[in-house]
């Protein structure tokens, strides 16, 4: 099948996109984090949508978006005043942003939302284009990562035209992603709060709004899968020096800084991740990067670990589940 989704933008690209969502179609769209593909979460077939296109199993639950904290009553309920205060002292604090809540779900979102649990993620994201269309469509919508489940997450339009292009009809471009790693997912229980998947709003942060507690929680959330994020070629996360690879030549390394020395004239392929060391731009690099080395003529993919402190636990969090899925199959998923 030939490739047939359009990259819109601007004004007239919003108006589109939310003309289509509003009909029951689905649509890659910008958001702070990384793009997603979206659905009115009140249209089930429309959400079944989203599954088909990105081969995700029915399973695996959805983010909803809101335009602002104002529609989370649309979509969850507190079950508590304590609760309550909480989620309205983390909004204020962290919306729009790269937050999401997981709360009681509102009995009329369709059970396909949340794979058949009784709690939702949401969160209110940040990019302008993206709240523009949820305003337009004039419902909460529901939006994975624009991507084949497992693949690596699309920071671009054209990334997701890459991945996407043939399945579905329309992106919206709204320039590259800001952060380039999904959202925080925060549990609220009575016992604490409990980050069920790292991201850009760190322990640190959180940690002044309450007691971050240290579990194995069982609740479904998305993106908790061992093996999300993975590349088609096999990914290694480096435990010894890298003068000792006897097959660098053949492989590209997703380096944090510049590699010292000629290290880096021994590898096919090099893409370095923040010449400075900054964490946070090693973070919006990590995707477009790894993409870029999964997309060249090498064989495998070597990667430095970084350094577990603030958003490098989400950067090592996403690099684990990549190196797992290359060597499980879930970079392969069509």
């Amino acid at each position: 099948m030939s490739r047939s989704a359009r990259i819109v933008s601007g004004a007239e690209g919003v108006v589109e996109c939310a003309a289509l969502l509003q009909a029951g179609g689905i649509a890659g769209v910008p958001t702070e984090t990384v793009y997603g593909l979206a659905a009115d979460a009140f249209q089930p077939l429309a959400v079944a949508s989203i599954f088909e296109a990105k081969g995700r199993p029915l399973t695996d639950p959805l983010i909803v978006h809101l335009p602002d904290a104002g529609w989370i009553e649309r979509v969850a309920i507190f079950e508590s005043d304590i609760e309550g205060d909480l989620v309205n002292r983390l909004a204020n604090a962290f919306w729009p942003g790269p937050l999401t809540l997981l709360l009681k779900k509102h009995p009329d979102i369709p059970e396909l939302v949340t794979a058949g649990s009784d709690r939702i993620a949401v969160r209110v994201a940040a990019h302008p284009l993206f709240q523009e269309v949820l305003r337009k469509v004039g419902s909460p919508l529901a939006a994975p990562s624009a991507n084949r489940f497992g693949r690596i997450s699309p920071v671009t339009a054209l990334d997701v035209q890459s991945e996407l292009g043939e399945v579905i009809l329309l992106i919206l471009d709204g320039g590259a992603s800001q952060h380039g790693l999904e959202s925080t997912i925060l549990s609220l229980t009575p016992q604490g709060m409990e980050i069920l998947r790292p991201g850009p709003i760190t322990e640190d942060q959180l940690k002044e709004f309450g007691h971050i507690i240290q579990g194995e929680s069982i609740v479904k959330t998305p993106g908790s899968l061992p093996g999300h994020y993975a590349p088609r070629k096999h990914l290694s996360i480096l435990k010894s020096d890298i003068m000792e690879l006897s097959n660098a030549g053949s492989h590209g390394l997703l380096a944090f800084r510049q590699p010292a020395g000629d290290i880096a004239a021994r590898f096919g392929v090099v893409k370095v991740l923040s010449s400075s060391g900054d964490l946070k731009e090693a973070a919006a690099n990590f995707y477009s990067h790894l993409r870029a080395i999964d997309e060249s003529g090498v064989e495998g993919i070597y990667s430095e670990a970084l350094p577990e402190q603030g958003i490098g636990v989400a950067i090592m969090d996403r690099l684990r589940r990549a190196e797992y899925g290359s060597r499980h199959g879930s970079g392969h998923c069509s």
